[in-house]
């Protein structure tokens, strides 16, 4: 039994959304969800969101479920689609700023 969720177009480099999914790779959900609640980086909003996302996907698809049974089994970040901008810089140049994007992938998988 396993479910994914999925968060596309995610404005955050995914070198920085790895670091976090590779705190709660392999780990049971509820510990996952308890570490992120306190880890102090941006991406983990977004991944905790994801997360409970991916649970309520598991009891949608295989009805009332006890979260205690399920892990992470799969967390990882794709590179989206970069946002190309610039900024003006000294004697009418510009600076080209690189805004990257990321596709963010949650599995959770549990026994039966």
């Amino acid at each position: 039994m396993e479910a994914r969720a999925t968060l596309r177009y995610a404005r955050m480099a995914p070198r920085k959304i790895r670091t976090v999914l590779g705190a709660i790779r392999n780990q049971p959900v509820e510990l996952a969800l308890a570490q992120l609640r306190f880890t102090d980086r941006a991406a983990a909003a977004l991944i905790g969101k994801l997360l409970a996302s991916a649970v309520a996907n598991v009891q949608d698809r295989y009805g009332d479920v006890d979260t205690a049974g399920l892990f992470v089994k799969a967390a990882f970040a794709d590179q989206g689609p970069t946002l190309k901008r610039f900024q003006p810089r000294a004697h009418g140049r510009a600076a080209r700023i690189n805004k990257k994007t990321s596709h963010v992938t949650v599995v959770v998988a549990g026994g039966e």
